[in-house]
């Protein structure tokens, strides 16, 4: 099948008045830089809605760049054609030729006059279209309910747009309208589907990772590079700072309270995540936290760890189950990257029996007995690696200034 355009849906942001303008420029933003990789495709923009005209290029691989762009809910293929009866019963009779419709198919045709000067109603336009496909292909049916095919027609001033096909998108709000927050990228299941939904809600995320090496390898750190570009695959570009970790957590270590070890990097964690938030204009933290999923997420656990910083902490998977998360792992390409079998700093001081309820006076008094923590968390701030991701290579890569700190 040939098509010239490309007709794009949008999402729930159609509903938000004043600021509605605001988000159709991020959307066509968005859209303009899938389009670079298609040189000769266009854009074109009406009331609630946005075409593109692919100038010659497949109409599949198109689609299937646009539709993780988030805002888009869904994306037909267009034929056009003169807006003049008889151009339009001709291009509605090849396309259904391209269809080649079995017997016992059903059809129904739907046509919209958007434009007034055209001399025919949309009613009309119905039959006057319907009937020549009647004649022509005796094996269709008519069924104005649930067709199994539905030849919708627009007919405008600058020409006639006919479609039938509808691709879904991933829908939410555009990127980045919605402000900035940090978000804790481990190589797990959770964390990049946390990420995930939160770039579907119209946050821009810059990713925080920490890594201990020697502890941890070369390929874990791989691992979630990886892991970011594939999520900058939804969201055009992504940073990504790595944190080394190392120092802050062996000084847990030697406190004799190995069942609070993941309670204390937790909350080391969201200090540094928050002093980068500082840095970088962010408004959140987000953490892929799954309520009773491991021992740092019982209420209890959560409660302490979230105290160590005055940042909303967004849990955007909290009340969901291990098998909704990896569906949609599995759905948005990380799955198959997460379950490679790299550990991270988060899973190798795990003690036999860490606590599920931590005492917050406890932990915060174990806290002020370690020496120059929180110059261990300025020090790994300053040491921080910040990469850029985009379009599935390493952008630029720089250490953080410590002018800031």
């Amino acid at each position: 099948m040939k098509y010239d355009m490309l007709l794009l849906r949008f999402g729930e942001f159609t509903l938000k008045g004043k600021n509605r303008r605001r988000f159709e420029k991020s959307m066509k933003s968005h859209v303009e830089s899938k389009l670079t990789a298609y040189p000769g495709a266009t854009i074109v923009e009406e009331y609630g809605r946005m075409y593109v005209g692919l100038g010659g290029h497949d109409y599949l691989a198109v689609i299937e760049d646009l539709r993780k762009i988030f805002g888009l809910v869904s994306i037909s293929p267009v034929k056009v054609t003169a807006s003049e009866l008889d151009e339009i019963v001709e291009t509605s009779l090849e396309f259904m030729e391209e269809m080649r419709p079995a017997p016992g198919t059903t059809f129904k045709v739907n046509a919209r006059r958007v434009w007034k000067g055209f001399e025919h109603s949309s009613h009309e336009m119905n039959h006057l279209v319907g009937s020549p496909l009647l004649r022509r292909f005796q094996e269709l049916k008519v069924d104005v309910r649930k067709p199994d095919i539905e030849l919708k027609i627009e007919i405008r001033d600058t020409g006639t747009y006919l479609f039938f096909e509808s691709f879904s998108a991933v829908g939410g709000f555009p990127r980045g309208t919605n402000g900035k927050a940090m978000m804790l990228l481990s190589g797990g299941i959770d964390s990049p589907v946390a990420a995930w939904s939160s770039m579907k809600r119209g946050l821009e995320l810059e990713l925080v990772h920490f890594f201990s090496f020697p502890f941890t390898s070369q390929k874990a750190k791989d691992k979630v590079i990886d892991l970011a570009r594939v999520l900058a695959g939804y969201s055009g570009e992504i940073k990504l700072h790595l944190v080394p970790f190392t120092e802050v957590q062996t000084s847990f270590t030697q406190l004799g309270q190995d069942n609070l070890i993941i309670t204390l990097m937790r909350r080391s964690m969201l200090r540094i995540a928050t002093m980068l938030a500082e840095r970088e204009g962010a408004l959140a933290i987000v953490s892929g936290d799954s309520l009773g999923q491991v021992a740092s997420q019982t209420l209890g656990s959560m409660n302490v760890i979230g105290r160590a910083t005055d940042l909303p902490l967004l849990r955007p998977l909290v009340m969901m189950d291990k098998m909704e998360i990896v569906k949609i792992a599995e759905e948005i390409g990380t799955y198959d990257l997460s379950i490679l079998p790299y550990e991270d700093c988060c899973t190798l001081f795990v003690p036999k029996s860490p606590a599920t309820n931590p005492n917050l006076r406890i932990v915060e008094k174990l806290e002020a007995s370690i020496d120059h923590l929180s110059e261990l968390l300025e020090q790994a701030v300053a040491n921080t690696e910040t990469i850029m991701l985009g379009d599935g290579k390493e952008l630029e890569s720089s250490a953080i200034d410590e002018d800031w700190l």
